[in-house]
């Protein structure tokens, strides 16, 4: 038996995937799309590894299942940047060195990115309290991490309004 397609916008790119509805996101976003910076951490919930924007906000897509994802914007660290031409945030992590292993970064980065879209100036507790509720990163890149968001926060409060 066929499943009908799912429709699904994916960085800006509208997708029609043959799954079952309750199929996770991020496993639709890894083995059909073929976009591999959303990753399989906890699958439950809790360390951000797997995070994506849905409509700008971020979302764990470990459990999320893919129907729930029709009729949304999703926004991966693909839709972010390249590794040419990296996205704002990419670049500070980037000039940073803000990773270690690298597996938690790209949550970190789309969950920021997802942050400052909504609220461009947030307070450093507000970005703080945000990373610290969604993200873990067992290698300890925490002190570069940090760096990254007060860089962030500078530059927010230096563009104009």
């Amino acid at each position: 038996m066929s499943l009908p397609p799912l429709p699904l916008l994916v960085n800006g790119v509208a997708h029609a995937v043959a799954v079952d509805p309750d199929t996770p996101l991020l496993t639709v976003l890894r083995d059909t799309l073929q976009l591999k910076g959303s990753r399989f951490g906890c699958g439950e919930e809790r360390c951000g590894a797997c995070t994506v924007l849905l409509d700008g906000r971020p979302q764990h897509a470990c459990r999320l299942p893919a129907s729930a994802a029709c009729g949304h914007a999703v926004t991966t660290i693909e839709g972010l940047g390249s590794a040419t031409a990296p996205g704002p945030l990419q670049r500070l992590f980037l000039d940073e060195q803000a990773a270690q292993c690298g597996y938690c970064i790209n949550g970190i980065i789309v969950a920021l990115t997802g942050l400052l879209q909504r609220r461009p100036l947030p307070t450093r507790d507000e970005l703080l309290h945000h990373l610290d509720e969604r993200h873990l990163c067992r290698c300890g890149a925490h002190p570069r991490i940090l760096r990254v968001v007060d860089r962030a926060l500078a530059a927010a409060a230096q563009e104009p309004a």
